[in-house]
């Protein structure tokens, strides 16, 4: 499937045969309420003979996000109970994230910041309040690392990103940024040399953390994008949800966290779905998280391990909940066997 610009409505997703024509009533809700937008990247992949390609699950609308449950919430995580201004959450002593945009080249159908980003969402900081989120985070010699995020700060042009940078770099107790984005790979066509340059400040340790869920978002383009970021001296790690109907079986787990190390992208995280409005039918239980992680151990090199974490919900912080291999007095290898440890004589 192909497109030659970014589909951002169910009449333009009829158009290009992702969905059929009596579905769009019901998705025109949807996109009144969630934005809707599909580079052209992620549509050439989407098959839309397959009603289970999981591209689709991904960036598709359906119905089903009009079903909000109970336990869902339009904060899932807590941001705003952690955000002293606008622009900053400031959850954990160390770090702070600087959202200093609110919109994205893609929007995921389970994004747990559904109901702030798009057209319809938060309006980007304003000078003023770009100028007011840098004193809170010079004010603060605690803040070590601050993790520029939005929205998704790789759509920003090149100038706007170096801007930042450029006043970060004034800050000398801020000594790592982190950058979280799709771009790469969802609109790879974006990394040029510019934006890669912009990156860079003195005495800052620059990484670029990379969301992808599935191994054939990692096309030959979004690859070479982020060679282009490796290249010039920034490491990368990749976030990934774990997503009914995506990437919930062992071999397609393990084939996307291949795929990370083979471009030499580190799996950092592997977030279990938030309790984001309307996506319900997207989310496993922890019980299933927990034995895909079972299966990887052993299985597949440690390069390719992520962190299995939980984002409390109410802005209670991230936790590890991978399996566990020890119990009183022993230990469970990755095949199941228990052993006494220490070792009796």
């Amino acid at each position: 499937m192909t497109s030659a610009k970014t589909l951002r409505s169910p009449s333009a997703l009829v158009g290009a045969g992702m969905v059929a024509p009596e579905r769009a009533a019901v998705l025109e809700r949807v996109a009144a309420q969630y934005a809707v937008a599909i580079t052209p990247a992620m549509a050439e992949l989407v098959d839309p003979c397959d009603p289970l390609d999981p591209i689709a699950r991904q960036f598709v609308p359906t119905a089903a996000e009009l079903e909000v449950r109970p336990e869902e919430s339009a904060d899932p995580i807590g941001d705003f109970a952690h955000s002293p201004l606008e622009g900053i959450v400031h959850r954990y002593p160390d770090r702070a994230l600087l959202k200093i945009n609110h919109a994205c080249a893609v929007y995921c159908r389970f994004c747990f910041r559904r109901e702030m980003v798009g057209p319809e969402g938060l309006r980007p900081l304003s000078p003023a309040a770009l100028d007011a989120a840098m004193a809170y985070i010079a004010a603060r010699p605690g803040i070590w690392e601050v993790i520029v995020t939005g929205g998704d700060p790789f759509i920003l042009s090149p100038r706007r990103l170096q801007d930042v940078m450029d006043r970060l770099a004034k800050i000398a107790h801020v000594k790592v940024v982190r950058f979280h984005t799709r771009v790469p790979a969802v609109a790879p066509e974006m990394i040029t040399d510019e934006l890669v340059t912009a990156l860079k400040a003195p005495g800052k340790a620059v990484y670029v953390a990379l969301h992808a869920n599935h191994a054939r978002e990692l096309t030959p383009a979004a690859r070479a994008a982020c060679a282009k970021i490796v290249d010039a001296g920034v490491p990368m790690l990749a976030q990934t949800v774990l997503l009914a109907g995506v990437n919930d079986d062992p071999e397609t787990l393990t084939a996307l966290m291949r795929a990370f190390v083979e471009t030499r992208i580190k799996p950092y995280y592997l977030h279990h779905a938030d309790l984001a409005p309307g996506t319900a039918h997207l989310r496993t239980s922890i019980e299933e998280g927990r034995a895909l992680m079972r299966a990887m151990r052993g299985a597949v090199s440690g390069l390719c391990q992520p962190t299995y974490i939980l984002d409390i919900p109410g802005g209670h912080g991230k936790v590890p909940i991978g399996p566990d291999y020890v119990s009183s007095g022993s230990v469970e290898d990755p095949c199941g066997g228990r052993h006494a440890y220490p070792p009796r004589a």
